[in-house]
């Protein structure tokens, strides 16, 4: 499909295709990763969401809306759309149902959250949940709560491969799966946990394929040698060269100092 795909495509091809899935970070990302064939894009709704929609037209890009950025379900349609206005197709959304029904009933396409939701960490720790049949349940009910509030999309994070597998064989809803195992719509990874940008905790589910940490170290050693030696060719009158300069004619000078006399 070279059109960008549209929600009604995803969910007519559910259950027949898995898609590749990436959060990025950057326009240069985003282009790195349609032409890798990732078909399905996240970001965060700053200043970084117009470059990669420039940079991906093509992909499906899910854009968040930060938790507790909006107050009420009229605050979040009015922030809804504007993030679709600004090139998203859909908006991820952490907050309670309600904010989301609001939204969908407005046409504004939603991703969920399910099992560990980083900006509700302090209800269950940053770690697997669902893995009791008590918590997969709680789990469970929290998916029908957004599937009864007509969410398009669902994020299925760091839960069981079991209860992902359920989830996404009993929902109309596209599962997008992190740290799940390969049963969601979606394989889903952060660019920054695949490309090794940062030297913080690296989850359980990530695969680093690039070290660009040590990448970007190397380049502010260069950076530094090179302000070193720029410094020390102007301390030693090694720069700026000839070459390096412009010249008046020296007629041209001479005439420029006369004429300048009289101002």
């Amino acid at each position: 499909m070279n059109r960008r795909p549209t929600v009604f495509d995803l969910q007519q091809q559910k259950g027949t295709r898995k898609w590749l899935q990436m959060h990025v970070d950057s326009g240069a990302e985003a282009a790195a990763a349609t032409e890798a064939g990732l078909v399905i894009l996240s970001c965060e709704p700053d200043h970084t969401l117009e470059p990669i929609r420039a940079a991906a037209p093509a992909a499906f890009i899910s854009a968040g809306m930060p938790h507790g950025s909006v107050a009420s379900p009229s605050e979040a349609i009015r922030a809804g759309f504007e993030i679709l206005q600004r090139g998203a197709d859909a908006v991820y959304c952490s907050h309670s149902p309600q904010f989301i029904e609001a939204m969908t009933r407005e046409g504004i396409p939603v991703t969920g959250h399910v099992g560990l939701v980083p900006n509700r960490a302090t209800w269950t720790n940053f770690r697997a949940v669902g893995k009791t049949a008590d918590e997969a349940l709680r789990v469970l009910r929290h998916v029908k709560g957004l599937e009864n509030a007509g969410a398009a999309a669902i994020e299925v994070e760091v839960v069981p491969v079991e209860l992902a597998d359920h989830i996404t064989r009993n929902s109309p809803m596209i599962t997008m799966g992190m740290g799940c195992g390969d049963v969601c719509d979606t394989q889903y990874l952060f660019s920054s946990d695949v490309l090794g940008t940062h030297t913080g905790h690296y989850p359980r589910h990530a695969k680093k394929y690039a070290d660009f940490e040590a990448l970007e170290a190397e380049l502010q050693r260069k950076r530094e040698e090179a302000f070193r030696a720029f410094a020390r060719d102007v301390a030693t009158g090694t720069y700026p060269e000839v070459r390096h300069q412009v010249r008046m004619d020296p007629a041209q000078f001479d005439e420029f100092i006369t004429r300048a006399q009289t101002l």
